[in-house]
């Protein structure tokens, strides 16, 4: 029997060009393309809420850094403010601002005068041109220096806040026929008086030295207290967090034994670091002022609440920037007869020095921002005072914090408030923007590479 053979072509499947893209390459690239073009979406789209978040702060915001005043002449007689001649501040303190208030009336109908201004108002309208606050500044301008008693002087005080906002753009002559607190022809005299060059807006120092103002005076309130208290609860939480926090994370990372509870610390180390913040405020409304009897809106209770919020971030950086550091550093240490300790303090803790400071750094830029907890602990209380000094006991003098000014302000009926919490906000976010800036500056200062 012959076998006959045949050279015929086997059907093989379409093998293509390598330089030509087949159906299933060409479904992966589109694929890898959509991706990438979701992903710049999401980029884009994230930029662009960041922009108009920043935009509507801004727009809010700016303005509370300017503020409108008033320059004016006011007679300071002697018989009304110093009776006894003696020009004794504490004799002349007597006289309350009630007594003040006349003076900057008649010194300011004597300056419209003039200047020559015209005006049909009665002189209780013209009076509240100018802001009430401006009658206690000149109470303290006077006590501080007596011998301007029976001069006249020159004073810049504060315009209402209609007033300031009218020259701001929020308040129009619309607006004023149906506003109980201003008129338009209070309005007229005030271009009057900027026409006159009594009257001029400029930068508000106050709205950062100030300490807050009641609700009728939203012109005159500031963030001082609040800057001054925010500084302290920070001052609080660096000394304790970064002591405590990177030798608990040396110790667990370098020298604990790994056993159940350990793993124990660890889990719950992490799981504090995912608590809400106002938890760590009702343990501390619990501890430091139930139970310790600390005073409520003081910035140590704030500082050691913000510690305990803090501990866990500090710690999970130090951990993960000791874990970064090559086993070859601690093995050539201990290999040349250095003990376990110095091998950790003299070589790993060094080179881990610059991811501990960031962490330290955004551990507390996150507490700066923190509100709930303050909250509960009674650091929302209105403060006109400053805290004394550190060293003299200002850290259990009652202070607020700049997150809970900006809550205190967005609670308050006058729209010159929310003026003011915006502006707030831009400096909070100023101050958070510097320890970033710092945080960067030190991890590339101090980094080392291997």
């Amino acid at each position: 029997m012959t076998i006959a053979t045949a050279d015929t072509p086997r059907s093989t499947p379409n093998a293509g060009s390598l330089m030509q893209a087949d159906a299933k390459t060409a479904k992966r690239n589109a694929r890898e393309k959509r991706f990438r073009l979701y992903g710049l979406i999401a980029v884009c789209t994230g930029i662009l809420m960041l922009v108009l978040l920043m935009i509507s702060i801004l727009t809010a915001g700016l303005s509370a850094f300017r503020q409108t005043t008033i320059e004016i002449s006011v007679p300071l007689d002697a018989e009304r403010l110093d009776p006894e001649g003696n020009r004794n501040p504490v004799e002349m303190a007597s006289v309350t601002t009630f007594g003040y208030a006349p003076l900057l009336r008649d010194g300011l109908m004597q300056t419209i005068e003039a200047a020559g201004i015209e005006t049909d108002l009665p002189e209780g309208d013209i009076a509240d041109l100018i802001s009430d606050e401006s009658v206690a500044q000149l109470r303290a301008t006077v006590l501080a220096n007596p011998e301007l008693v029976g001069q006249t002087v020159p004073v810049e005080v504060l315009a209402s806040g209609r007033i300031d906002g009218f020259f701001k753009g929020r308040v129009t002559y619309e607006t004023a026929e149906l506003d109980s607190n201003i008129s338009p022809e209070q309005l007229r005299l005030a271009e009057a008086l900027e026409e006159a060059g009594l009257l001029r807006t400029g930068f508000n120092w106050r709205f950062i030295t100030a300490p807050d103002a009641s609700s009728t005076r939203p012109e005159a309130a500031g963030l001082g207290v609040a800057i001054l208290g925010s500084f302290y609860m920070m001052l609080v939480v660096l000394v304790l967090s970064l002591p405590i926090g990177v030798a608990a994370s040396i110790y667990l990372e370098e020298f604990a034994p790994q056993n159940r509870f350990t793993d124990l610390i660890e889990v719950n180390i992490s799981n504090l670091a995912a608590v809400p913040s106002i938890v760590f405020g009702i343990l501390g409304l619990a501890i430091f002022i139930n139970f310790a009897g600390l005073p409520q809106s003081a910035p140590i209770v704030g500082g050691l609440v913000l510690t305990l919020m803090t501990l866990p971030t500090i710690i999970i950086a130090t951990r993960a920037a000791l874990k970064a550091v090559p086993p070859s550093i601690r093995d050539a240490a201990l290999g040349i007869g250095a003990s376990k300790m110095q091998a950790v303090f003299h070589h790993v803790l060094p080179l881990a020095m610059p991811g501990i400071l960031t962490g330290t750094i955004i551990g507390l830029a996150q507490a700066l921002g923190e509100t709930a907890p303050l909250l509960l602990i009674g650091m929302v209380a209105f403060v006109r005072e400053y805290p004394d000094a550190p060293w003299d006991g200002g850290l259990f003098d009652p202070a607020t914090a700049l997150p809970v000014q900006v809550y205190n302000f967005t609670q308050r009926s006058d729209p010159a408030f929310v003026e003011r919490a915006s502006g707030a906000i831009i400096v909070l976010l100023i101050f958070l923007l510097i320890m970033n800036l710092a945080a960067i500056f030190l991890r590339r200062k101090f980094e080392r590479r291997w």
